[in-house]
């Protein structure tokens, strides 16, 4: 994505044109959408998360800090609103024992093709939240361990300690497996 394109739409927005704001929402949508679905889990449910999570990025454009990335901003905002409403509505929690793609892992009758993403992404989805907040914006949206600390308001430290917490969990409750397919480490 273009930080310059996302700051000209900013800009926009703020002098007036409302419609700039739809290229904002056209950029970001997909990402915000898949960031909700990895923790609700229900593609509607993600896609009304997203659509607050929008109503309040439009409410705070004029916060926005210009010498902070655009990406990280709203990504930060995005997760804020999604802490929220999955307080208010509480999801279901999965055991890792207790998943059928991830029984046949231990199992050792998984298809290394579909199976392992699939069975990665089910273990880190039963983690605790804030194991699995910090290990989804790292792996699955790319983020590196600073913007990941500022999309989630805690000192990299803290993310560093998450993340490698997370793995850890992981490595316990998939034995074997994850030896072979290596989580990468946290710079």
């Amino acid at each position: 994505m273009d930080a310059r394109e996302d700051q000209d739409d900013v800009e926009r927005v703020l002098a007036g044109d409302i419609s700039a704001f739809e290229r904002i929402v056209s950029r970001w949508q997909g990402p915000l959408i898949n960031l909700a679905y990895r923790f609700c889990r229900d593609r509607s449910r993600a896609e009304d998360m997203a659509q607050d999570a929008f109503l309040r990025v439009y409410r705070g454009l004029k916060s926005w800090r210009r010498d902070a990335a655009f990406s990280t901003w709203i990504f930060a905002i995005a997760m804020n609103s999604y802490r929220s409403e999955l307080r208010r509505l509480p999801e279901r929690t999965l055991r890792l024992e207790s998943m059928d793609v991830l029984a046949s892992v231990v199992a050792g009758s998984v298809n290394p093709d579909g199976d392992r993403d699939r069975a990665v992404r089910s273990a880190v989805f039963a983690l605790p939240v804030k194991y699995r907040e910090a290990l989804v914006l790292f792996y699955f949206h790319d983020m590196d361990v600073t913007a990941t600390a500022k999309s989630l308001g805690l000192p990299e430290g803290t993310v560093k300690a998450r993340l490698s917490r997370g793995r850890k969990i992981l490595r316990e409750k998939l034995p074997g497996f994850l030896g072979e397919f290596r989580l990468g480490e946290a710079q």
